[in-house]
């Protein structure tokens, strides 16, 4: 009896217990709800009005607005396809007119990866829970936020039918393409009204919410077609559609309609924005989330740049002889960024937006041919102590490769100037001189400093990397030459300042930062030698065209004339400009001479450089403190009318110099660097 009665004290005790533990997890619940509860957003009302986000506006650098993204166009269900409605029902919430705004298994589900699942935040949400997070001004994913949407999904059932939500939901979903809601999504893809979509399309339609950018029809028709697939085998599971009809349906491809041609920027700056945006926030949040962000781009600037392209390629037009009514024509590419912090001030992708939209500036890649020497010589004066007065033989070489052919580079002008110190090697490009080095140095040295300098694109470590055999994109140059530029500091390039949400929080803003990658003093001597390339050598065209202030750089043009480059800056601003035929062409004038970039790409630059630059206070390159400047003898590197000077000239071993009359010029050497030595 006593062990009984014991027992029975026990249970006793563990009921008691439990209720007590249940009443304090459902006070604690209670409270959890209220404290969450208590800034849930306000209900609209009508709930249609749930869609009235404000426009996501971009701005530039000086305040004036660019652009507006998210235009919407609101219909009632009665304006929409039956077949539309069921097939998003089916795809996004197939118990949607069963459930009271949350899916109780799908919950389960997703609260289980949430709790279990450390770093997964599993989303279960139905058609209401969708439209309730329309209300809530925060990206992120968390379990507070999937609570409070739920508990919004409550109320909107509460106070709206079935029908209500239904038509809400169909005008705020996002399809890709800038289009919001279905009527505006029907119009884009295929020219007609929501309620005018077959079968086909709206399933296709349908499917795309899932992931806009991903099944987009436009880039990617087999995908959506793939998706589609998928919708319509859940039509069939609801009971809207039979086998037969899915299977049918499936055959047709529905033509599409470029609605895009209606929603073009005009800009291929804020195309390459938007898309850094969306690769970010996603399509939903840029297009239609209320955001204000406000872009590196200077107007004036891009002002400048596209007139000087268009003006740059009707001179080139005429230079090659082209007919106006010509279809096939060369086309260009500008990019210029702020050397102090990597802003993007101007782009420029073609010669013209509404031919084609293709941004060359940022998506192509094309040889930068002798462009690329600048981070050769980088490589050559930090790996083998060599310097501006280094003395190299301009003469023919053969280049052993190991499983391949010999390689014999060649000069541009097929001739030879015998001895002459690498500041005049680059001046005149000597690409034998060139080839000399890479071998000397390796190709692996000459890619480590252009990944350091900013170049993205995947660089061959191969020998002709030196003349610039690799693929590049313009903005790839531009930063590369804004490194040299700042004396080795890097900045990444960006295209936007700050982005701030509907509420006016700031969701992003860029920080620059200062990051070293170059000896400052051996940057500077590379830069000096690219001034004497615009002062006296293949980019002197900089000066005859007028632009007088202290500037450097670099011109690149491919053996077979498909590229012509120049890139070059100022203490302030750097710009690379490319020209050329989109599928490669050469580049000839109306004599079939090959247009190089001297003569394709120097006159956009300083066209752009001239008018950029003006008002603003001429600087030159901080020299810095362990450089100085020596008078040396251009083909034996010492010291001008010395005795080593006419030791060097008496050898009867140097090759003669042919149309390169003796004389001196002024070289930057760092502290310890001697002329002569070495030679």
């Amino acid at each position: 009896m006593r062990l009984f009665s014991w027992l029975v004290s026990l249970m006793r005790l563990l009921f008691y217990t439990g209720l007590l533990a249940l009443g304090l997890m459902a006070a604690a619940s209670c409270l959890m709800v209220f404290h969450i509860s208590r800034d849930l957003p306000k209900l609209p009302s009508p709930l249609s009005r749930i869609i009235e986000t404000p426009q996501s506006l971009i701005y530039a650098a000086d305040g004036q607005v660019l652009i507006a993204l998210g235009e919407k166009t609101a219909v009632s269900l009665d304006m929409v396809s039956a077949d539309f409605l069921n097939a998003i029902v089916a795809t996004e919430d197939h118990r949607f007119f069963e459930h009271h705004g949350v899916n109780k298994l799908r919950t389960f589900k997703a609260l289980y990866i949430t709790l279990f699942e450390p770093g997964r935040i599993q989303g279960a949400s139905t058609i209401t829970q969708q439209l309730a997070k329309n209300l809530f001004f925060s990206f992120e994913k968390t379990w507070q936020r999937k609570f409070k949407e739920m508990l919004v999904a409550f109320q909107i059932e509460q106070a709206n039918t079935k029908e209500q939500i239904l038509e809400a939901y169909i005008n705020q979903i996002h399809f890709g393409s800038g289009a919001q809601g279905i009527e505006k999504a029907a119009r884009m893809y295929f020219d007609k009204p929501a309620q005018d979509l077959t079968l086909a399309e709206a399933a296709m339609l349908a499917g795309l919410p899932k992931s806009p950018s991903q099944y987009n029809p436009f880039r990617h028709y087999d995908k959506a077609l793939a998706r589609r697939r998928v919708v319509l085998h859940r039509m069939v599971a609801s009971g809207f559609i039979t086998a037969e009809m899915a299977a049918e349906t499936d055959a047709v491809h529905p033509e599409l309609h470029d609605g895009r041609k209606d929603a073009r920027t005009g800009s291929y700056f804020l195309d390459a924005l938007i898309q850094k945006l969306v690769n970010i926030y996603g399509e939903d949040v840029v297009y239609h989330g209320g955001i204000k962000v406000y872009a590196t781009m200077d107007s004036r600037l891009q002002a400048d740049a596209r007139t000087a392209v268009m003006e740059g390629m009707a001179r080139l037009d005429e230079l090659i002889g082209l007919d106006k009514g010509v279809n096939e024509k060369p086309q260009a590419a500008l990019v210029a960024i702020d050397t102090a912090s990597g802003a993007v001030k101007a782009m420029v992708g073609g010669r013209d937006y509404y031919a084609s939209e293709f941004n060359r500036a940022v998506n192509s890649r094309r040889q930068a041919g002798s462009g690329f020497k600048p981070f050769l010589y980088y490589a050559a004066f930090r790996d083998r102590k060599l310097h501006p007065a280094s003395v190299f033989q301009d003469r023919p070489v053969a280049i052993s490769i190991k499983g391949a052919p010999d390689w014999y580079p060649q000069n541009f002008k097929k001739r030879y100037r015998g001895p002459m110190i690498l500041k005049q090697a680059l001046i005149h490009s000597v690409n034998t001189i060139a080839a000399q080095m890479v071998v000397d140095v390796g190709p692996a040295a000459v890619v480590d400093v252009a990944q350091a300098c900013g170049v993205k694109s995947p660089l061959k470590s191969v020998y002709s990397l030196a003349l610039g055999s690799s693929d590049v994109s313009v903005m790839d140059m531009a930063s590369g030459f804004s490194t040299l530029a700042g004396l080795g500091i890097y900045h990444k390039p960006f295209l936007f300042w700050r982005v701030e949400d509907a509420r006016g929080r700031v969701l992003f803003e860029h920080i620059v930062k200062d990051r070293r990658v170059l000896d400052a003093a051996t940057a500077f001597q590379v830069v000096d030698m690219m001034e004497g390339v615009v002062d006296s050598g293949s980019g002197s065209g900089v000066r005859r065209l007028g632009f007088k202030r202290p500037a450097a750089g670099k011109t690149g043009t491919t053996d077979d004339y498909n590229d012509a480059w120049f890139t070059g800056f100022t203490p302030s601003l750097c710009v690379s400009v490319w020209t050329g035929y989109d599928k490669k062409k050469k580049l000839k004038d109306k004599n079939r001479r090959g247009i190089t970039g001297g003569r394709g790409a120097v006159p956009i630059w300083t066209d752009f450089m001239i008018r950029a630059m003006k008002g603003e206070p001429e600087r030159d390159f901080l020299m810095p403190p362990d450089i100085r400047y020596e008078i040396v003898d251009k083909t034996t590197g010492c010291p001008a009318g010395s005795r080593q000077d006419q030791d060097v000239l008496d050898d009867a071993d140097a090759p003669q110099p042919v149309a390169d009359p003796a004389g001196t010029i002024r070289v930057a050497l760092k502290k310890g660097q001697e002329p002569c030595r070495g030679y």
